[in-house]
């Protein structure tokens, strides 16, 4: 999925989410990397719930950043996350993407390129820009 972005907080989602149906195109909501050992699972899974509740059918995918604690990412799939980020080792990654593929639930394999929007000093301008490139460039 094209178009990722890292939200920091309700606002960044809400603006992602606002831009990608403004734009029709799908948007994937990238944590800070490591968040869910600050932020957690829940807090943002319900980040993204409230940024998502009035637009339905926007297609957007949200990938919690676990770092290097598969600890974490397991918890974080027990909270009803379905897409994690995890860097360790194969072995390791395949053991916790087979766990999440028992609840429906997939690793992150996508390490492309995100807008950062804590960088941004006009988040909405930068997004329409972003995910509109994003958007053209994608297959």
């Amino acid at each position: 999925m094209s178009g990722a972005v890292i939200v920091h907080n309700l606002d960044h989602a809400r603006a992602a989410m606002t831009a990608a149906a403004e734009l029709g195109v799908a948007v994937t909501l990238l944590s800070p990397p490591a968040a869910a050992a600050y932020l957690g699972a829940a807090v943002f899974r319900h980040m993204i719930a409230e940024a998502a509740r009035d637009r339905p059918g926007l297609e957007y995918r949200a990938v919690l950043d676990c770092g290097g604690d598969a600890g974490l990412a397991l918890g974080a799939l027990r909270q009803g996350i379905e897409v994690v980020r995890l860097e360790a080792t194969e072995e390791v990654r395949a053991k916790v993407a087979d766990i999440a593929a028992q609840s429906g639930a997939a690793l992150d394999e996508d390490v492309g390129p995100a807008l950062d929007l804590a960088a941004e000093d006009d988040p909405g301008e930068a997004l329409r820009a972003w995910l509109s490139a994003s958007s053209a460039a994608a297959p």
